[in-house]
C-alpha cells in the first residue's frame, strides 16, 4: 500500500455519516450520478450543519464542490466497478472518502501528480497550471481540481493506493476533510 498526503480522519462513531454506493447497471456509470450525488449529500450534511447555527449555503457549496471534484475524478479514471462515497460530519468537519479501482498504469501517473502537488505551495501551483492550460487547449490531468480545493476551500487531501481483489487494477481510496464555517 502507498500512502500521501493527509489520511488521517477525526470523526468518529458519534458523527453524522452516510455512504452510498454507486454500482454499474445496464446503464453504466456517468456524469449525471456525480452531479445528482453531489447535491443530495450537499443538501443532506448542509442541512445537518445548518442545525447547529451554521450558513447553510456556504456549507452547501463547499460540500458540493468537494464531492463533485472527487467523485467525477473517480467517474473518470475508474474501471469498471463500484465507487463507494463515505462521508461524516461532526462539530463542522466535513469528511469524504471515495473509493473506486482504476488501472495501475493510471494509478501510477496519478501518484506523480500527487508527489508534486503535495510537496509544491498549492497557491503558486494553482497559477502556473491556470497558465499552463491556458497557453495549450489540450491540457489535461493537470490536477486543476485538486489544486483548488487545497489552495481555495482548505481541504486536506489523502490518498491510499493499494491493490484491488479484482486482478490487476489497483483500488484508490481518496479521502478530504473540509472545517465548515
Amino acid at each position: 500500500m502507498k500512502t500521501f498526503g493527509d489520511t488521517a480522519r477525526i470523526n468518529g462513531s458519534g458523527a453524522f455519516a452516510m455512504r452510498i454506493t454507486i454500482s454499474d447497471g445496464p446503464l453504466g456509470v456517468s456524469w449525471q450520478h456525480a452531479s445528482e450525488t453531489c447535491e443530495f449529500l450537499g443538501d443532506v450534511f448542509a442541512l445537518h450543519h445548518a442545525k447547529q447555527g451554521a450558513d447553510y449555503n456556504e456549507a452547501r457549496h463547499s460540500i458540493v464542490y468537494l464531492v463533485n471534484e472527487l467523485l467525477e475524478n473517480a467517474i473518470k479514471f475508474r474501471v469498471p466497478g463500484t465507487i463507494s462515497v463515505d462521508c461524516s460530519l461532526h462539530q463542522g468537519n466535513f469528511e469524504l472518502t471515495v473509493s473506486n479501482d482504476t488501472e495501475a498504469e493510471v494509478a501510477s501517473r496519478f501518484q506523480a501528480l500527487i508527489e508534486e502537488i503535495t510537496s509544491r505551495d498549492p497557491g503558486e501551483l494553482l497559477i502556473e497550471r491556470i497558465e499552463a492550460n491556458a497557453a495549450d487547449e489540450n491540457s489535461s490531468g493537470s490536477g486543476l481540481g485538486l489544486l483548488t480545493l487545497m489552495n481555495d476551500y482548505g481541504a486536506r487531501l489523502g490518498w491510499d493506493f493499494r491493490s484491488s481483489a479484482t486482478g490487476g487494477a489497483v483500488m484508490l481510496s481518496t479521502h478530504a476533510a473540509l472545517t465548515l464555517n
